[in-house]
């Protein structure tokens, strides 16, 4: 198919860069725009969560409705996916939910956050990003690894009910009850039709990479990855083809990295956004660095991100994805309160966010 839009002489491959930065570009400039954040509408600003919050959600609505409409064409399946596998890693869900949630608090962003922030001058994101890579890739390959194996290897055979589709009602009911809930309260979160429109654009994104990934670049002799909207393993493979283009290929992540950056980049000097920012205190620093490390190794755990579990997950109707999405929600509120009540760390509860932030 891919071959039928003028790539004939690229491989799939080499075509789902150029997709991914495509949706990059777009992710970012709409992600910077309308400052699309989860942990703003967990534990931001009072004043700003039920905005944020309704935000998120309409991108989510709009991802289930695109996602499960793709399934129901034909287009696209998750049966062999690993947000469906019949074994749930409940242990490393659990705890890498957490572990992600606190990290993005200490962090005052998740991965595609601080993506979405290093394009606009913020060098507390790019210093973070470098961190959440490195431990993602350590938990993934390297040194921890290990660890990794054994936390997964604790498994509760869930068989059919590895998705909500094997529940009663399957996927049309459960779908319909995601999208209206979602898109309930984002329609009565406060926000102007405008920016609701820009998350709705957001989530359009998730289902466009299942099926850019699954079913236009689809090439049996040549297969590349299904791939939603994630964070967690392009910023490690970004990192690692940065530094080894020549043994490491790039692909739909490693294009949606780069065109997140840009994306942001651009909309922000058009905009007059464009600040160079950096870090205040040595203190601040350890809380940044700290968090980092948390959400790669956690990130990892989980399968994903606030993005690659949550936006593009929760659509597969993934129980697994659920399950991530809800421990990194439980993360964040537990880490804020606690930091709230210490006051340490150098921790702002409600802090004057600049543009860039």
């Amino acid at each position: 198919m891919f071959e039928s839009l003028g790539f004939e002489n690229w491989g799939p491959r080499e075509v789902s860069v150029v997709f991914g930065l495509i949706v990059g570009l777009a992710f970012g400039a709409l992600a910077e725009a309308t400052r699309f954040c989860l942990r703003r509408g967990l534990v931001g600003p009072r004043a700003e969560r039920r905005p944020a919050l309704g935000l998120w959600l309409m991108a989510l609505a709009v991802a289930v409705a695109g996602t499960q409409g793709a399934v129901a064409l034909g287009w696209i399946g998750f049966a062999d996916h690993r947000f469906l596998a019949p074994d749930l890693p409940v242990v490393a869900i659990l705890a890498g939910g957490l572990m992600f949630g606190a990290g993005m608090v200490l962090t005052r962003g998740c991965a595609s956050r601080l993506t979405v922030l290093a394009g606009t001058g913020n060098l507390r994101a790019v210093t973070v990003l470098l961190v959440f890579a490195i431990a993602a890739h350590a938990a993934m390959k390297g040194v921890l690894s290990p660890l990794r194996e054994a936390v997964s290897g604790v498994t509760l055979g869930l068989g059919d009910l590895a998705a909500l589709g094997g529940l009663p009602g399957g996927a049309a009911a459960w779908s319909a009850l995601l999208v209206a809930g979602a898109g309930a309260y984002a329609l009565r979160s406060g926000n102007r039709p405008a920016v609701l429109a820009g998350g709705a654009l957001i989530g359009a994104l998730v289902p466009l990479a299942w099926v850019g990934t699954g079913l236009v670049l689809l090439d049996e002799f040549d297969p590349i990855a299904f791939e939603g909207l994630s964070f967690t393993q392009p910023a490690a493979d970004t990192l690692f083809w940065t530094v080894a283009s020549s043994s490491i290929p790039a692909g739909f992540g490693t294009g949606l990295i780069g065109g997140v950056l840009a994306g942001a980049a651009a909309l922000s000097l058009i905009a007059g956004r464009f600040r160079w920012q950096s870090f205040a205190t040595p203190r601040e620093t350890g809380r940044y660095l700290a968090g980092g490390a948390l959400m790669g190794v956690g990130g990892v755990l989980a399968g994903g991100c606030t993005v690659g579990a949550g936006l593009a997950g929760v659509p597969t109707l993934s129980v697994a994805a659920i399950l991530a999405l809800s421990s990194i929600a439980a993360g964040a509120v537990a880490m804020h309160r606690a930091l709230e009540r210490r006051a340490t760390y150098g921790y702002r509860a409600d802090p004057v966010l600049t543009p860039a932030e």
